[in-house]
């Protein structure tokens, strides 16, 4: 057809009524696609595209459409579309405003795009008036083309910028008005597509273009996100929508990974538009205008994404094996960026509480659809997660989170988590909070309902944690608490001392909140790993700790149970009563037991003394002393006059033979040092002039040797004592200027913590001291004469900025994980063996000791028989233990 005709028909069909384009249809069809097809004219291809849609497509049925239609005119219509786009692109690079004929050719580009745009509206637009639901078979070119031309155009907006070189405001307008439309088209396309009708008799062919169309709307996603609120939220409402509407039919077909991966980058990329907003705001002490409605809208916007990804998930968790990292990922960074946390931005507490209330409170519901799932459970257990330092906290409060909900679900959910499968959900929690090391120093600060019906009151998040890990613990299952022992037992044995406390004040909520046998059995367990252990282990300190802390709660019988099978006065037994408060048992059973701790203790310092005092056998030494400790700490004044001569006789015989290079060498030394200082303070207006004297000029001479820091506690500890003394007339010339000197170098120490208990030290001897003249011979210098005044006066000496301090934290939190995992790996390192001893036939206190603990695990498997009925392999178990220990048996006859 020539240029000439096809004019004439233009013209002619200008003039045809919808009657005539009716009836003349099946003529003026094949000619008009012809035209459609040949043209290579711009402004002729959009003519002609018009009047196909608008005069034409009205009066094909909906069965035709796709066959008759749109497989003809949108193919090529993409390919002016590209070709638009490439002249565009091309055209812009030289864009200037000197060159008006190349803006003028840009300006008729566009106008073409927004022309073609219009036209693509309006026949989407047609379309949707046909009928309430719309096979996706009578239109199947149609969306796939218009979503094609959707996503290329938003990019080419958002890339604008660069496209155009700097001279987008000579093209302002038109791009504009492009977008306006874009957005006009994807709307109507998106109505469209909501008519679409899906039986569960849908081809294959169907099921893959409406999961094709959600992936591509997921693209576009991706492209407007940075553009417009309100369409990036209809946009993504589109998806989920869709995804399920039809969800039975696409549910093996998306792609789900990505479209959750959206979800999570968007949610993500909202809350901190949020952040950013409420930080400005804070920064220019802003509280309204635009930017807090803008601020407003953000926190909407986090709660669409929270609620999307909320129902998404809820329809589609069996596809999320792979992507729980994705969510868990998405809940650290969350809360990472927000108070408490470290490293959150400085927001008013106005921003906080609506980001809050609205957001976070939306996002909740997440964790309980994610509890009865296994591979995110898993995730969050995992003992290889090797998260950074800011997101040390949020792992902490995500697992409270969980203890929080997990008594409302099912058995099997709590199961679950509780068993783990690397980690139990207890271990975790406790080697999450050992990694909070600077929050717990600074210490941050969480909201909690202390009584019910008040207010929520901050408190430290070691109050915060522990909380809630006693009240998980009153609803933790029965058949759980192997579970919950071995990570109690774990964490109190662990490197870190807040962790270890924080296990031992929640075994001591499970001692109360249990049975008291339940108590008397854990006790007894306690006192069995004492004895089994070396003294010397930390560990042990941090058992002796718990085993007194628990003996308190133990019932009356109970205790004087504990006193038979642990008796004080056998020498194997004293390594328990040394970390003991007789405090803690009935007068008369607490009044008897000292006294046989006397006896024990004073008998086992007099064989040693009284033998070749080896070295190697101190460490029995030191346990009697530290009883001996004990006894005094409970009684004291109150003892018999004869065991208080009895032990100050015993202890004046130490003196004797200490040497400081010796106790300086010796850390078995240092210790019975720090022992009879302390047990000297008990008896510090006994001391006559030669031990008082023999007692300064050891701690003199030591004093010279660069003693390690305990000591010097210890020694401290005795100085202060002091003060209730009178220095006998013959010992005063060498003691004072001793004891002076002593204080002198004390109060000068560099370490932070001798420093400050020397300072508490000497205001107390200064208030006691009957000889006044000592005291400022203890001041040696005015540095120590400002402390001492500014310790009196409660004077800060430096005032640290909370920026600082936080600073600082972080600083630490570095040091202290770099000292948990090289304690760590000393603990499980399997390097060199260690160097061998010379074999010893055992004693019978080791002997005792096996048997101990064969005893209490038959009281353990008594108490678990009562408690309910036993597995189907015990009995056989317990024939074989039976059968063992009668070859045992034989083989001692």
């Amino acid at each position: 057809m020539s240029q000439t005709d096809l004019e004439l028909l233009l013209q002619e069909l200008g003039g045809w009524d919808w009657d005539l384009c009716r009836r003349e249809l099946p003529a003026v069809l094949p000619r008009l696609l012809s035209m459609y097809q040949e043209s290579e004219d711009w402004t002729e291809h959009i003519r002609v595209l018009r009047i196909l849609t608008e005069m034409f497509l009205p009066h094909i049925s909906l069965a035709d459409l796709e066959q008759t239609f749109f497989s003809k005119v949108l193919p090529k219509t993409l390919q002016l579309f590209d070709n638009l786009m490439y002249e565009l692109s091309s055209e812009a690079k030289g864009l200037t405003s000197q060159n008006t004929e190349l803006c003028s050719t840009v300006r008729n580009l566009l106008q073409t795009m927004v022309q073609l745009l219009e036209t693509l509206t309006g026949c989407v637009r047609y379309v949707c008036t046909l009928q309430e639901c719309v096979p996706l078979e009578s239109i199947r070119t149609l969306p796939s083309s218009v979503l094609y031309v959707i996503k290329n155009t938003f990019t080419h907006c958002k890339d604008s910028e660069s496209v155009y070189c700097g001279h987008l405001h000579l093209i302002s307008d038109l791009l504009q008005a492009m977008f306006k439309e874009t957005y006009s088209l994807q709307k109507q396309l998106m109505e469209l597509l909501d008519m679409i009708s899906m039986g569960s008799a849908s081809t294959e062919d169907n099921i893959t273009d409406m999961v094709s169309v959600i992936h591509t709307v997921l693209e576009i996603c991706s492209v407007i996100s940075s553009m417009d609120h309100a369409l990036h939220a209809n946009t993504w409402k589109f998806i989920i929508k869709q995804s399920l509407k039809h969800h039975s039919l696409l549910q093996c077909h998306l792609k789900h990974s990505d479209i959750l991966s959206g979800l999570c980058k968007d949610t993500l990329l909202s809350f901190h538009s949020c952040l950013q907003l409420a930080e400005q705001m804070k920064m220019s002490d802003i509280q309204e205008g635009t930017d807090l409605r803008l601020f407003q809208k953000t926190v909407k916007l986090c709660r669409f994404f929270a609620n999307s990804l909320v129902h998404y998930t809820k329809e589609f968790l069996s596809f999320f094996s792979d992507s729980c990292s994705q969510l868990h990922q998405l809940l650290l960074q969350i809360y990472s960026k927000f108070p408490p946390s470290l490293y959150a931005p400085e927001i008013s507490e106005v921003h906080r509480d609506e980001i809050s209330r609205v957001f976070l409170v939306a996002l909740d519901p997440l964790i309980n659809q994610l509890l009865p799932f296994s591979p995110f459970m898993e995730q969050v257990l995992s003992e290889k997660l090797g998260l950074p330092s800011e997101q040390q906290l949020p792992q902490c409060l995500i697992l409270i989170t969980i203890m929080d909900k997990l008594s409302s679900q099912p058995e099997e959910v709590q199961t679950l988590w509780n068993m783990g499968k690397s980690l139990s959900l207890f271990s975790a929690l406790f080697f999450s909070f050992q990694q909070c090391a600077g929050e717990l120093s600074l210490p941050v600060c969480l909201p909690e309902v202390i009584s019910t019906g008040q207010q929520a009151v901050p408190i430290t998040l070691y109050h915060y944690v522990c909380v809630h890990m006693c009240s998980f613990i009153a609803s933790t299952l029965p058949s759980h608490f192997p579970q919950l022992e071995y990570a109690l037992l774990d964490a109190v044995l662990g490197s870190s001392m807040i962790t270890s406390l924080l296990a031992m004040d929640s075994w001591c909520f499970l001692a109360r909140y249990g049975t008291a046998e339940l108590c008397a059995h854990h006790v007894v367990v306690i006192a069995h790993l004492i004895k089994s252990w070396p003294s010397d282990c930390y560990q042990v300190s941090a058992l002796g700790v718990l085993l007194r802390r628990m003996l308190f709660l133990m019932a009356p019988d109970h205790q004087a149970k504990f006193a038979h099978k642990f008796h004080p006065e056998e020498v194997e037994n004293l390594a328990v009563w040394q970390h003991i408060s007789l405090k803690a048992l009935n007068p008369d059973l607490r009044k008897r037991v000292a006294c046989q701790l006397c006896v024990a203790g004073l008998g086992q310092c007099r064989r040693w003394l009284n033998s070749r005092r080896a070295l190697g056998e101190l460490r029995a030494v030191n346990t009697a002393l530290s009883v001996l400790l004990v006894a005094c700490n409970f009684a004291g004044d109150a003892l018999e006059a004869e065991l208080q001569a009895s032990v100050l006789g015993v202890l004046g015989q130490f003196w004797a033979f200490l040497q400081a290079k010796q106790v300086s060498d010796e850390p078995c030394l240092q210790q019975t040092l720090c022992l009879l200082l302390h047990l000297l303070e008990f008896f510090i207006q006994a001391l006559d002039a030669q031990l008082i004297t023999q007692v300064f000029a050891l701690q003199s001479s030591l004093f010279q040797l660069d003693p390690p820091d305990h000591v010097r506690l210890a020694m401290v500890d005795f100085l202060s004592s002091m003060g209730k003394v009178f220095i006998p007339q013959e010992a005063q010339r060498q003691v004072v200027p001793q004891l002076s000197c002593l204080f002198a170098s004390l109060l000068a120490d560099q370490t932070w913590l001798i420093h400050q208990h020397t300072l508490e030290a000497f205001t107390h001897f200064a208030e006691e001291t009957s000889h006044e003249d000592i005291v400022p011979q203890c001041l040696n210098s005015d540095e120590t004469k400002n402390k001492v005044v500014s310790f009196l006066a409660k004077t800060r000496q430096v005032e640290e900025t909370t920026e600082a301090r936080t600073e600082r934290m972080k600083q630490e939190r570095i040091t202290c994980s770099a000292q948990f995992m090289k304690m760590d790996g000393e603990l499980e390192s399997t390097g060199e063996p260690l160097a061998k001893r010379a074999c010893h036939p055992p004693s019978e206190e080791q002997y005792k000791s096996a048997v101990g603990t064969m005893e209490g695990a038959v009281e353990a498997v008594k108490l678990l028989l009562r408690k309910g009925s036993p597995p189907a392999w015990l009995a056989v178990k317990l024939e074989a233990l039976h059968t063992a220990i009668a070859v045992l048996r034989d083989s001692v006859r």
